[in-house]
């Protein structure tokens, strides 16, 4: 979609007083002019705008986080509504197809293409020398910060969790031609995650006041997700690393400030206003921890491993964590904003 098109869409959103919520063009080298034009759309469709997952992806980058937090900064100043949520880690998770430019997925064949000798060898020069017009995050990332995680075939386990330079000295191959045989053996995009990130950014990033915590990741019970294969960690540690890593260890933020980037800023930027905040009349959604215990488990390496410190958590009233033991209530609900009909 070009800007003019997402800004017409986006003033129907508006009218149901809803936010543009954006996974913008460019996390590299195009960062603070992607991060514009959202702004731009926010400002011309008059509502709110929430830049999901905000990251200087790949090293090269590492040092546009500054202007990009100046030109948010800048914007808000001007009147324009407009955060920002991340998770904390220096690590992203997507497929490895994303090493490979998007118009090697032409009409949906991917896969056959990979298998064709001439658009192979087309994909592997532009893989090698990207012409710009995409995010590159092989090159950016480098093989070393590649880790390829969600293979299923049984001869391609032994790589699992191994990072791609690993992989292809295994193979005997060069790291783009050993993507493309897995991909086509596998004929899936093989979950992987990317090491693009850096601390220094996620640490300054956590303090901001507009800032909000996000997990980008689903929800899973390691009682059968062990058996799957691994994930990125931030599904079962995100809220407790804050907790424990950024508040107490390294107080790159106070107690208070991540609770409320992790409950009352989110609901209302979400337009849920009956959630979010321990106060008469709203729904009671509650979780009692010990600040000086809280602490996530799951790695990179051993992702399927529960947080610690969690008390006790109610749920739309009902209490689902019992002195740390599951009570086997399931309370949960849909939630809907308030663009939703009856």
């Amino acid at each position: 979609m070009e800007t003019d098109e997402l800004v017409e869409v986006c003033q129907v959103v508006a009218a149901y007083h809803g936010v543009y919520i954006t996974h913008i063009r460019s996390e590299a080298d195009q960062l603070v002019e992607a991060i514009g034009e959202a702004v731009e759309i926010g400002r011309r469709a008059r509502l709110p705008v929430e830049i999901y997952h905000l990251k200087a992806a790949g090293r090269p980058f590492w040092g546009l986080m500054p202007a990009a937090i100046e030109a948010i900064a800048a914007a808000r100043a001007a009147g324009v509504d407009v955060t920002a949520d991340m998770y904390p880690y220096a690590a992203s998770g997507t497929g490895l197809t994303s090493i490979l430019p998007p118009w090697a997925d032409a009409d949906g064949m991917l896969y056959q293409n990979l298998a064709d000798p001439e658009m192979r060898a087309r994909i592997r020069a532009e893989v090698l020398e990207p012409s710009g017009d995409w995010e590159a995050m092989g090159h950016n990332t480098t093989p070393a910060g590649v880790m390829p995680i969600g293979f299923q075939l049984p001869e391609h386990q032994i790589y699992v969790g191994r990072r791609l330079s690993e992989i292809a000295e295994l193979r005997g191959q060069h790291w783009v031609d050993a993507v493309m045989d897995l991909l086509v053996a596998e004929g899936q995009r093989i979950s992987t995650i990317y090491f693009s990130m850096d601390e220094q950014n996620v640490r300054m990033q956590l303090g901001l006041p507009w800032i909000k915590v996000s997990t980008d990741a689903g929800g899973y019970d390691p009682a059968w997700a062990a058996a799957h294969g691994p994930v990125h960690p931030r599904a079962y540690g995100t809220y407790p690393r804050v907790l424990g890593t950024y508040v107490r260890e390294e107080r790159a933020l106070s107690l208070e400030d991540a609770v409320r980037k992790m409950s009352w800023a989110v609901a209302s930027r979400l337009g849920l206003r009956d959630r979010g905040l321990l106060h008469a009349g709203m729904l009671a959604d509650v979780v009692i921890f010990d600040p000086e215990m809280i602490a996530d488990r799951a790695t990179f390496a051993q992702p399927h491993q529960l947080s610690v410190g969690v008390r006790d958590v109610w749920v739309n009233g009902a209490r689902v964590l019992d002195g740390g033991a599951h009570t086997g209530a399931l309370p949960g609900r849909v939630v809907r904003g308030p663009g939703a009909r009856p």
